[in-house]
């Protein structure tokens, strides 16, 4: 049976929606939805560990990473689990997303349902900017917006 997820995203000025879809237990995620409020160019995109947004974006904590991983590319084996790369805003400040994820997951060990999505201020340099920060948070910078990813009515 199919899965369904749903993330509003909450910051000062950016927001957005992102719809999950996975058909079973072996299939990748498609995200789908909008964001917006950004600046132009690319923001590192990621699944936290805790769905707790109490003490705003900060209270989500690290990128999930359950396999103690480097922080990488959505494509590269050494990753955390909540490494989704990067969105684009365009000059209207608004990132249509649509990607395809085989590491997250609605089901089972990689479930994000419950925890946080974050979209940061910077580009991810997906773990090989050289930066002191690289390998793990992909130097993404200040957290701009976020929501828990809960259950969606299928």
């Amino acid at each position: 049976m199919p899965s369904k997820a749903v993330c509003v995203l909450n910051g000062e000025i950016v927001k957005g929606t992102l719809f999950f879809e996975q058909q079973d237990e072996s299939s990748a995620v498609k995200i789908t939805g909008d964001v917006c409020g950004l600046g132009k160019g690319l923001h590192g995109f990621h699944i936290h560990e805790f769905g707790d947004n109490t003490n705003g974006c900060i209270s989500a904590g690290a990128h999930f990473n359950p396999y103690g991983k480097d922080h990488g590319s959505p494509d590269a084996s050494d990753r955390h689990v909540g490494d989704l790369g990067n969105i684009e805003a365009g000059d209207d400040g608004m990132a249509k997303v649509n990607i395809t994820d085989k590491m997250i997951s609605l089901f089972g060990a990689n479930n994000i349902i419950g925890r946080t999505l974050v979209v940061h201020a910077d580009p991810d340099d997906l773990g090989v900017g050289g930066h002191e920060l690289s390998k793990t948070t992909g130097n993404a910078g200040a957290r701009l917006a976020c929501g828990v990813v809960g259950i969606a009515k299928l």
